[in-house]
């Protein structure tokens, strides 16, 4: 998985997802649905485009994972700032592998 489940992306400030106790163990999930925010970035490593999983999984909308995928590329990059230096590397560089793909594909639309 290229964003483990232990990490500490800041869920809790992104509006299109939610984690409730009684909802699939307590995972965070796209709101309104049981699907896991995981599976988004699983299928992502398999090669499944953004379009294709909101097909997978009725119920998540493109907006959805797209507000999924800038927040966890923001918080990502936010965790890539320089211990030495402070200062923060380009986004271009700091974008995962996946994340590259999703933007170059939302601009071929």
């Amino acid at each position: 998985m290229l964003l483990p489940p232990q990490a500490d992306l800041g869920w809790d400030s992104c509006a299109a997802v939610e984690r409730h106790p009684q909802k699939v163990s307590g995972a965070w999930v796209f709101r309104g649905t049981r699907i896991p925010v995981a599976a988004l970035f699983e299928n992502l490593e398999d090669s499944v485009s953004v379009a294709e999983f909101t097909e997978l999984f009725p119920g998540v909308t493109l907006e959805q994972a797209r507000v999924v995928l800038a927040h966890a590329a923001r918080s990502t990059t936010a965790q890539c700032v320089s211990v030495r230096s402070g200062i923060q590397p380009p986004l271009s560089r700091a974008q995962p592998e996946w994340m590259q793909r999703v933007t170059s594909a939302d601009d071929d639309q």
